[in-house]
């Protein structure tokens, strides 16, 4: 069995480039003016954000900062960073106080988050903003499948009954950010044809990089073969092959832009 969970694949993750683009510029979108400062791009994986930020933000300095070393040597051959930082975000601390802090599809994977997020806020410059996106596909039957195939299949390893959700709902962040400025949330459900990924199912091609990892990495290659035929299956009744291999991947995302007040 497989102990700590290798680093990210950027080539795997990169994979579905666009789709993990949407949000960010959804995102993106609803951020207004900045005070003078930093960009921070907080999780910045592979740097799909890093492009982005750097056209709307310039000649602003752009900051990546991830845990994963190989996602951020990809984020830096983007050219669109000043610096990139490898550090836990869960503990990460700015030298300077930002103007933004964005983060796109990072945050879900840290726990504690009436702690985490009005902590990030309070590093922001008077007038500056955080600005997050989230993925909500806890319930989704692609996540649901995976807890319940590694129960049955793994009893002893995996006991995942009852597992807290690892994103709360709108109002929690409303109520743990409103008095730190004003915020904005919003969701978002995208509806995302995938292509034919054969042998694996769309859905599973799309997990693979991301929701599969922790599960894979306490398996034996052999275990993580077996899991994956029996998800691939279990995804084609969730998630019916269109005529030419591809399926439709509901993804609901959770958005939110706390801007702090000036005198902050």
């Amino acid at each position: 069995m497989a102990g700590k969970a290798p680093d990210w694949d950027p080539d795997a993750y990169d994979g579905f480039a666009d789709l993990r683009l949407r949000p960010v510029l959804d995102l993106l979108a609803r951020i207004g003016d900045l005070p003078e400062g930093r960009v921070i791009d907080l999780g910045c994986g592979t740097g799909t954000a890093g492009p982005e930020l750097a056209a709307r933000f310039a000649p602003r300095k752009i900051l990546g900062v991830d845990s994963s070393k190989a996602m951020l040597k990809k984020a830096g051959s983007t050219g669109a960073y000043k610096r990139c930082d490898q550090a836990d975000i869960a503990t990460w601390e700015p030298g300077k106080a930002p103007a933004l802090i964005f983060s796109n599809a990072a945050l879900h994977c840290l726990s504690d988050h009436a702690e985490l997020l009005p902590r990030l806020a309070r590093f922001l410059a008077p007038g500056g903003t955080l600005a997050v996106q989230m993925p909500l596909q806890w319930y989704a039957p692609s996540h649901v499948l995976l807890r319940e195939l590694a129960a049955r299949m793994f009893p002893a390893r995996f006991a995942l009954e009852g597992a807290p959700a690892p994103v709360g709902t709108a109002r929690q962040y409303w109520t743990w950010l409103a008095p730190l400025g004003d915020i904005t949330l919003w969701e978002t459900e995208y509806l995302q044809p995938l292509s034919a990924e054969p042998p694996a199912h769309p859905v599973r091609a799309f997990t693979q990089a991301t929701a599969m990892r922790p599960f894979l990495a306490q398996m034996t290659e052999a275990e993580g073969a077996a899991f994956t035929r029996a998800y691939d299956a279990a995804l084609t009744d969730a998630y019916p092959l269109l005529p030419d291999g591809a399926a439709l991947l509901p993804l609901r995302r959770l958005f939110f832009v706390c801007v702090r007040p000036q005198s902050a």
